[in-house]
């Protein structure tokens, strides 16, 4: 039995071979679909765990509370102009633990932009306001220095933390920690830089941050009306359970529902889960345009082999006649069709893998391809090439002998 298939085998490999061209060009067919839907299935799926990383890596237990209403500016400030818009009230409110025992800690904030002067640059940067507490929140790191400690935000002390590209337009490559800078004409201490984010989808290198006491005593910003507050629950575990917490404080405290709510919650799960389903579906679509050329694939070896059993008409008659049956016939056939599909589904797999280095080298993102996805594309292509092939090689195993050996 293992012989008889061999011998298949070897014969439909010298039938295709005869004819180079013609099953070179059908094999691309089937090679360029296999290497399409495996690197747009990549694509997708790498794009997919980059961007939940890149918010992740804002802080994966951050919680974001936004005012409602509408948008003014008082000083170097924006603030919300209504009634019940954020204030330092509402985070001390949640930084108290029998109103929201699962955030561990809150960081409100004012936001603003600043024109800033060194000893020999000027620049314009965005300001932050903030506690000692926003750089946990925030997942930042400070690279050079230290961040501002409770007293000096107690205290008011104009002191500032700026971000690597801020320092490197004031003060180029020299260190800045220790120095001064004009803040809107105020003078600063540069006490720390932060280091490089981590993520690009909010990238905060252009930055100064200042004590928000600091900045409602010399810089115009208020306490009432803040930009926003960050909190932190405990854990990943707690996530839900904070923003729980939060939404009803905040619900309670304003006497509103969530019907007339004036304020935001949002998490970065949300944002993480949001963001999935919209690349998981942009991924599928792309997929079934990339399967697409599968099927065109799958058409051409139905073309090849339909031409074959007209061409080796006289072929099939004489090894009928020779006592090969329908069956023997009939799986002939098939196996070069499998044989087609099979070998563009391998080139197609060497291809795709060979792409997905290209486009990480290129886009400076690893496109990571699975085994079993591969394995299953190779399923695919060859399933491809025997249900292409069903049809002639019915009509060849169907072939009267005398008629095929009458034929010219």
């Amino acid at each position: 039995m293992m012989a008889a298939w061999g011998e298949t085998a070897r014969t439909a490999i010298e039938a295709l071979s005869a004819r180079r061209l013609r099953s070179a060009l059908t094999i691309l067919g089937i090679l360029i679909g296999i290497a399409a839907v495996m690197l747009t299935v990549g694509l997708g799926q790498s794009a997919t765990t980059e961007v939940a990383n890149q918010i992740n890596s804002l802080g994966s237990n951050l919680l974001t509370l936004s005012p409602g209403g509408s948008m003014t500016q008082m000083g170097n400030f924006r603030m919300r102009q209504t009634s019940n818009s954020l204030t330092m009230e509402d985070a001390k409110m949640l930084a108290d633990k029998a109103v929201a025992p699962h955030i561990s800690a809150v960081a409100p904030v004012a936001t603003g932009n600043a024109n800033l002067q060194s000893s020999t640059t000027t620049w314009t940067s965005s300001t932050v306001g903030t506690s000692v507490d926003w750089l946990t929140v925030r997942n930042h790191k400070v690279e050079t220095g230290r961040f501002f400690s409770q007293e000096e935000y107690d205290a008011g002390t104009s002191v500032a933390v700026i971000g690597p590209d801020t320092a490197d337009e004031l003060f180029d490559q020299a260190s800045p920690v220790g120095e001064s800078i004009q803040v809107n004409g105020q003078t600063f201490t540069v006490i720390g830089v932060l280091a490089t984010a981590d993520s690009s989808l909010s990238s905060e290198d252009d930055i100064v941050v200042v004590p928000l006491t600091t900045a409602e005593a010399r810089l115009g910003a208020s306490p009432v009306g803040l930009s926003m507050i960050y909190l932190s629950a405990q854990d990943s575990d707690s996530l839900s359970l904070a923003y729980q917490e939060v939404n009803q404080a905040m619900l309670t405290s304003h006497g509103v529902t969530e019907d007339n709510s004036d304020f935001s919650l949002s998490t970065m799960s949300s944002l993480v889960d949001a963001m999935a389903s919209i690349l998981g579906t942009l991924t599928l679509v792309l997929g079934a345009i990339a399967a697409i050329s599968l099927l065109v694939g799958g058409i051409g070896v139905m073309n090849i082999m339909l031409v074959s059993v007209s061409e080796r008409v006289r072929e099939i008659g004489l090894r009928k006649a020779l006592g090969a049956t329908p069956a023997i016939i009939r799986r002939q056939f098939l196996v070069e069709a499998g044989v087609l599909g099979l070998t563009g589904g391998a080139l197609g797999m060497a291809l795709g893998y060979a792409g997905a280095a290209a486009i990480s080298v290129a886009v400076d993102m690893a496109i990571g391809i699975s085994l079993g996805a591969a394995f299953i594309a190779l399923a695919v292509s060859l399933t491809i090439g025997l249900v292409a092939g069903v049809y002639p090689a019915s009509r060849a195993a169907q072939l009267a002998p005398i008629d095929a050996l009458r034929s010219e």
